[in-house]
């Protein structure tokens, strides 16, 4: 049975700030019923008790205590709406701008239906961009702590000793050098910096390794060439649920690789990329198309093609944008990824396997990379699969060869 849901009867625009927000209500004619009034986070839950009802439609734009409103007030009101803020810019750009203003023009394109809500992700797909994020932050601390350390090396013209300078048994070696007693201070206050992130850096990625064994999606991206566990997670984690995009174009343009396009009358113009979508998952293409096109045959031919026109850093996007399609299509449809070979595939699963660890996913490497194989219906004639020097790693029998046997 179909139940009609009555239209809102007013219209909240709340401007969130880190100790406090500002809130404006108005009617359906667009006129003022409430405040502008301010409201400390100590005091939300009494004012939306006090003050917001099941009829009121309520926006916020997106920072960073969105989801924290959002789960707060959706339950007790109409609707919550979060938005995009250069969307709200490219509607409406005052000369004049404080916390009243912002929050009366959000409640007033809310009245109007000129505001366009953003998806909402789901819990898990949150707390996913949050351990990813916070890695990411870590990796960043370690790398500006080895470029200082690498710099004291080139202000004393020192010469390092071959092998990792930075394993937990070259400590002594960086504690020694002749330098003077403040360098060595900031050198002890480095490696202290350099040990933190590491470690945090194998905590954070311990958590994602069991959060990627449990994600039925990851195996099908790192089909990709280029796509390792990581860069596979952070792909699924900016895309959240694949169904919300009809066509790889719409993933393309939330992603920023799309041209941008002028075309109007007898011009047309075409120019470079949006980059107007999510950071974090045109980083991860990036990444994944320098390494196809540094090791997948296809991606070094495609590669070789596009380069004399457009220069590699544009070719590499390019190859980005191709592979980001290829990802829709594995994730849509659940089927191979075209340019894969068999072997290479298996072998692939295989490292998957070993990455996710033992404790994180049932039975041998070698039966996950069968399993996923079947999955997509391919190399069942693949019975191992080369490993170094070392001896190949036998495959089990594919369950597809077992069921086309006579008898």
């Amino acid at each position: 049975m179909y139940i009609e849901i009555p239209p809102p009867v007013r219209f909240f625009g709340l401007d969130i700030h880190k100790h406090y927000l500002v809130a404006v209500g108005l009617d359906g004619r667009g006129d003022k019923v409430y405040g502008p009034r301010r409201v400390s986070w100590a005091d939300l839950e009494d004012w939306r008790s006090k003050t917001l009802s099941p009829q009121d439609a309520v926006v916020i734009e997106m920072t960073t205590n969105t989801w924290q409103v959002y789960d707060e007030l959706q339950p007790f009101v109409h609707s919550v709406t979060v938005v995009h803020p250069p969307h709200v810019r490219m509607v409406t750009q005052p000369q004049v701008m404080n916390d009243k203003i912002a929050s009366y023009n959000l409640a007033l394109l809310l009245s109007k239906g000129l505001l366009k809500g953003i998806w909402i992700p789901s819990q898990p797909v949150r707390e996913l961009r949050g351990l990813l994020a916070q890695r990411s932050k870590m990796t960043r601390l370690s790398t500006q702590a080895k470029n200082r350390l690498h710099a004291v090396l080139h202000r004393y013209h020192i010469l390092p000793d071959p092998g990792n300078l930075f394993h937990a048994d070259r400590r002594s070696w960086w504690l020694d050098l002749p330098v003077s007693a403040a360098e060595k201070v900031r050198i002890i206050s480095d490696l202290e910096t350099l040990s933190f992130a590491n470690q945090q850096i194998d905590l954070l990625t311990a958590c994602l390794m069991q959060l990627a064994a449990q994600d039925a999606h990851l195996p099908l991206l790192t089909q990709l060439p280029g796509v390792s566990v990581l860069s596979a997670l952070a792909i699924l984690a900016a895309i959240g649920e694949i169904s919300r995009f009809p066509s790889s174009k719409h993933l393309v343009g939330y992603a920023g690789l799309g041209s941008r396009v002028h075309d109007s009358g007898l011009i047309t113009r075409t120019g470079r990329i949006t980059k107007t979508g999510r950071r974090d998952l045109r980083t991860a293409l990036v990444e994944a198309a320098q390494t196809a096109a540094n090791t997948h045959p296809h991606w070094i031919a495609e590669l070789k093609r596009l380069e004399p026109r457009l220069g590699r850093n544009k070719a590499i996007v390019a190859i980005a944008r191709k592979l980001l399609i290829a990802a829709w299509h594995v994730l849509t449809f659940q089927v191979p990824y075209k340019h894969s070979e068999p072997a290479l595939l298996a072998r692939k699963f295989v490292q998957v396997a070993y990455k996710l660890g033992k404790a994180n996913r049932p039975g041998t490497a070698a039966a996950f990379a069968r399993q996923h194989l079947d999955r997509l219906g391919i190399a069942h004639d693949v019975l191992s699969v080369p490993w170094g020097k070392k001896k190949p790693v036998p495959l089990p029998p594919s369950v597809l060869t077992k069921a086309a046997a006579p008898g």
